[in-house]
């Protein structure tokens, strides 16, 4: 493991500096001007809030409206409009998706019910270690929801995340971006790329950002540079090559404690446990390489590749009980835990069309070859003094040592894979999808305290299926049913939960059956519904025999999803959804757990809406609202979180041809409201009105 010294200092000047050097030489030559065919490496941006195709959701670029469920895309032209840099941005604008606390060190989705930390992917490419991610080289995000293993492999339950990145192409692109808020908020970017030969684009993104927080003691500090390059070899080939380095370091915030079934009233800047004490970093180095061959007669080859090596530690001093309702006290937990991994794994994708009789095909083959090593070790925090603390005065001040390890392993996955999938053409009115995938996922698990069974290996071969439906009474418009199974092998999803005693169970098993609409008003605006019934069974729980355990039922959540994204006018540009979700345990888990309890995270109604009006060529306004119903942290259902409606606002000025200012407002009237929660003692309240101005270059 890396020994990190928490919040070493580069300025964000040198940084842009130093990408606008190392990109100079790129713009040597602006007269170069290649003809070549755009390269769709995984899904691909068309300006606007609108998507109209993607590839990961098929393996094939497919229109969003031929895709049997549910999608959303959060654009790049949204992400600037709301300056979003997060996962938790996002997902504030995808319905049937909620963001939940993480313990303050990692993105963390609930996709419809069910709370994933590894179901994240980077141009379809498995991004699995708990770590927040940053959008500074991101071209779109997409949210490819229901039960999504016979395209992403293991994992995919509810739902995955997908980042498009930005990559290397002939055009040019000189932009950077400077901002500055509240909460001492600063951060510098750059995206600078083009052409340096008929045969060769460069492009570089960089970032960096420094800024505290509207809570005590908490401030993050962060930097990533992405170079791409992409090679013309021969006629119908192309390789595109990438690296990554980003490093995020800052606090580890895990909120405040509950009291009375509701989160303990207090100000929003109240720290509990000690921040200073509570410090989380990420490295993270990857490189990649895609490979794309077009045959003609629509077979295209591709072979993507991606190696990455993860560096992650976080300690946490944090409320661990409710606040005593008596006399005011409540207790103080601590850990370290630290993770390092290494993923390495290859994707090879052939498509191709033929046709028989009058119906034609779109057939996706592919296999994939992964390897992830992880080490794992956490240690239990020794507290110098009594570890109870007045919630009127929350900070532990006394010392916290971590010298015992209460976890500590290793294991090797490897997993190999194929799939083959159908998109049929009957007619025009009438299509079908009908796909396979075939998994073999082996664990080599090693418990480094165990005094007996420390190592052993457990392998899963799950076959997941999907199908799907799809009638178009007119071309623009599409009704679908499609059918979805997900497996979440039984090591975890973080691969370091095996036990000698939970390797012999069957993987947790995920069935998702949707109906849905989706329909493009015109060629700028789309809209979509669906409904959906998502079922979760092989869960183990306690038997009814001490130590033992059983496999049961495990949950159910019925949904519906409306969204609408495009322009209403040239000039009015809008971003909406609603989602409704009624989702529940169907069998008992514990004593205290029943068949019936409501999920963690889940609540029953979300709404959101912005709005961006352009008032004339340089002046614009943009106008939202969220609204998320009650819901409760965990499944033992006694501690709520109120509903909320926060409005958000912009104003966005063009200067000139080349610079513009923009102005975001978020909790425009400064609501105070429960934003996210990990468990019934970990809620972290939502930010108080928070302005952030941003300077847009272009050259």
């Amino acid at each position: 493991m890396t020994t990190y010294s928490v919040f070493t200092r580069p300025t964000i000047m040198a940084l842009a500096v130093a990408s606008s050097l190392a990109a100079s030489t790129v713009f040597a030559e602006e007269a170069v001007q290649p003809v070549m065919a755009e390269v769709h490496i995984i899904g691909t941006a068309q300006g606007g809030y609108r998507e109209k195709a993607s590839v990961s959701a098929m393996k094939t670029d497919t229109l969003l409206r031929d895709t049997p469920q549910a999608v959303t895309v959060i654009t790049r032209q949204l992400m600037d409009d709301l300056a979003m840099q997060s996962i938790a941005d996002a997902i504030r604008y995808v319905p049937g998706i909620v963001t939940a606390q993480g313990e303050g060190n990692r993105d963390t989705a609930v996709f419809r019910g069910n709370s994933s930390t590894s179901d994240f992917y980077i141009d379809g490419m498995r991004d699995d270690v708990q770590y927040y991610r940053d959008f500074y080289n991101i071209e779109s995000v997409e949210a490819i929801k229901g039960a999504n293993a016979m395209i992403f492999g293991r994992g995919g339950s509810g739902g995955v995340i997908n980042r498009v990145s930005k990559q290397a192409d002939w055009k040019p692109v000189r932009e950077a971006v400077a901002s500055i808020g509240s909460y001492g908020h600063k951060r510098a970017s750059v995206d600078l790329g083009g052409a340096v030969s008929t045969d060769m684009a460069v492009r570089v993104n960089a970032m960096a950002e420094k800024s505290g927080s509207y809570r005590n003691g908490v401030e993050l500090e962060r930097q990533g540079i992405n170079p791409t390059m992409t090679l013309r070899a021969g006629k119908n080939t192309s390789i595109s090559l990438g690296y990554e380095h980003l490093r995020d370091e800052r606090i580890a915030d895990r909120g405040v404690p509950s009291l009375n079934g509701r989160p303990y009233n207090t100000d929003v800047s109240t720290f509990f446990g000690n921040a200073a004490l509570s410090p989380t970093a990420t490295r993270v180095n990857a490189v990649t390489a895609y490979i794309e061959h077009d045959f003609g007669n629509n077979m295209v080859l591709r072979n993507r590749t991606r190696i990455a090596n993860y560096d992650k530690f976080y300690q946490n001093v944090y409320a661990n009980s409710a606040v005593n309702a008596t006399t005011g006290i409540l207790e103080v937990g601590a850990y370290y835990d630290a993770t390092e991994r290494t993923n390495s794994f290859n994707q090879t994708d052939l498509t191709f069309s033929l046709a028989t009789g009058g119906v034609t095909h779109k057939i996706a083959a592919g296999v994939e070859f992964g390897r992830q090593k992880t080490d794992n070790i956490r240690r239990a925090g020794v507290f110098a003094g009594i570890k109870s603390v007045p919630a009127t005065n929350p900070v532990y001040t006394s010392g916290v040592s971590f010298p015992t390890p209460t976890t500590s392993n290793d294991s090797v996955a490897n997993v190999a894979s194929v799939y083959v999938q159908d998109q049929i053409v009957f007619s025009p009115q009438w299509q079908a999808v009908a796909g396979l995938r075939y998994d073999r996922f082996s664990v080599d698990f090693n418990n480094r305290l165990a005094t007996s069974n420390a190592a052993f290996k457990v392998t899963d071969t799950p076959l997941s299926p999907r199908a799907g439906l799809i009638y178009k009474p007119i071309e623009a418009m599409s009704l679908y049913a499609s059918f979805s199974r997900a497996y979440v092998p039984r090591a975890g999803e973080q691969l370091t939960s095996l036990t000698a005693n939970n390797r012999a169970f069957d993987p947790e098993k995920f069935d998702n059956v949707e109906a849905g609409m989706k329909w493009d008003v015109t060629p700028v605006l789309s809209a979509s519904a669906a409904i959906y019934k998502l079922d979760r069974s092989n869960v183990v729980v306690p038997g009814a025999l001490a130590g033992t355990s059983v496999l049961v039922d495990g949950q159910t959540t019925k949904g519906v999803e409306l969204e609408l994204s495009g322009q209403l006018t040239p000039a009015w540009s809008v971003m909406g959804g609603y989602a409704y979700q009624d989702a529940e345990l169907t069998a008992n888990q514990s004593a205290t757990i029943r068949s019936g309890a409501k999920l963690a995270m889940v609540p029953k109604h979300t709404v959101s809406l912005w709005n961006r009006y352009n008032i004339n060529q340089q002046l614009g306004a943009g106008l939202g609202l969220v609204y998320r119903d009650s819901l409760y942290t965990s499944t033992s259902n006694t501690v709520a979180l109120p509903s909320f409606t926060r409005v958000d606002g912009a104003v966005y000025y063009r200067l000139s041809k080349q610079y513009r200012l923009q102005l975001n407002v978020e909790n425009l009237f400064n609501k105070k409201y429960w934003a996210s929660a990990h468990n019934d003692n970990n809620i972290t309240p939502g930010a108080p009105r928070s302005v952030k101005l941003s300077l847009f270059a272009s050259f």
